[in-house]
């Protein structure tokens, strides 16, 4: 009977590793798993030592102001690990974290696998150094990372994306127009769920919505963000919606996305988009030190995937009401030809495959614990 220990610090980590637990399950039922995580990985079958919503810090400072409480979960985390004894550790993403516990792991000769490798090839390449030294199997979901790693002579696998797993699953609803008294021809709004990216982003978002008086909007956001949206009032021609995401891609005109994984899965719905992202001045400041603009010349998935610039990004200062007015405008103008936008997501969605990335993974995981 295999025991694993998972760690995930963020909502899509969450996602992912629940898609991987699931698998395990479905191969080995006996398996006993534990792990840091959320929900997801909570009905996936997974015993939840720590929640992921105590865990997401993000930016520069907001690391710094929070660094006593990082310190002591790295110590609750190596006791949780150590008192459970599992026969391999699974990390999700979360690299400031989980590196530090794959060399933990490491150092304790546990078996070490990696999904979603960290982004050294934006910055921080020194982590290549951690990730040869202590991850025994790395697991990457961007086409672009395989021949990257290669470089500096590591050996990694291509899984496919678990986006491509998740959206071929999702049921296009019928009367999802009908339902929530939508027009066929309306702008979803993508804000993200940190409560940093919504102070900044969706103030902007609703003010060009406001100044669009004659176009649609609805809000795809989170359950877990309902406290900020509550005390936001809305003009006539913007609906919120909680948890229907691909609900609201799946009948989209056009989007503004904040930058993310939402980006990729707005082109994989076939949506026109406009990228924006704006933070902190001083995070801000500091990202744009440490970025490799060598290879990093975009910020969205979607251009950094294709390599080119396939959708218009409006980032921090550019990040305006009148530009995003503007790019939305030549959208519908036809400027940034539809036609042209959805031929590049089509290369897109090629490059990405039709990988089932968790059902890999599993397959790899339980072929090293085979007799």
């Amino acid at each position: 009977m295999a025991k694993y220990y998972f760690i995930a610090g963020e909502a899509s980590g969450d996602l992912h590793a629940a898609a991987v637990i699931h698998e395990i399950r479905k191969r080995d039922t006996k398996a006993e798993i534990r792990a840091w995580g959320g929900d997801q990985m909570k009905r996936a079958g997974a015993h939840i030592d720590k929640h992921i919503s105590k865990l997401a810090f993000m930016g520069f400072l907001e690391v710094l102001a929070n660094l006593p409480a990082i310190v002591r979960n790295f110590s609750l985390c190596k006791k949780n690990i150590i008192d459970f004894q599992p026969d391999a550790i699974v990390l999700v993403d979360y690299a400031g974290f989980n590196l530090r516990m794959a060399r933990f792991a490491k150092k304790h000769e546990i078996r070490v696998y990696y999904y979603i490798a960290p982004k050294v090839w934006a910055w921080r390449k020194s982590r290549i150094r951690q990730l040869k030294a202590y991850v025994d199997r790395l697991f990457v979901i961007f086409p672009f990372e395989k021949s990257f790693f290669a470089k500096h002579n590591m050996q990694v696998e291509y899984v496919g994306n678990p986006l491509v797993e998740r959206i071929s699953k999702f049921e296009k609803e019928d009367d999802f127009l009908a339902k929530h008294h939508l027009p066929d021809d309306f702008v979803a709004l993508l804000p993200g769920s940190r409560q940093q990216e919504l102070k900044k982003i969706f103030p902007v978002m609703l003010s060009v919505a406001k100044q669009m008086p004659h176009r649609f909007f609805v809000v795809a956001a989170l359950q877990k963000s309902k406290s900020f949206f509550d005390s936001i009032h809305l003009p006539d021609n913007v609906k919120l919606l909680y948890d229907t995401t691909y609900g609201v891609l799946s009948y989209a005109h056009s989007a503004v996305v904040t930058s993310g994984t939402a980006t990729l899965e707005t082109a994989m719905f076939d949506v026109p988009q406009v990228v924006v992202y704006k933070g902190g001045a001083i995070s801000f400041w500091i990202a744009n030190k440490v970025v490799d603009r060598t290879f990093l010349k975009h910020i969205s998935l979607v251009n950094i995937i294709a390599q080119k610039e396939v959708v218009k990004e409006l980032i921090q200062n550019d990040f305006t009401i009148g530009n995003t007015i503007k790019e939305l405008r030549n959208i519908f103008a036809g400027k940034r030809k539809r036609t042209q936008i959805l031929a590049d997501y089509s290369y897109l969605v090629d490059l990405l495959g039709n990988e089932k990335s968790s059902a890999r993974i599993v397959e790899a995981i339980l072929k090293d614990f085979a007799p």
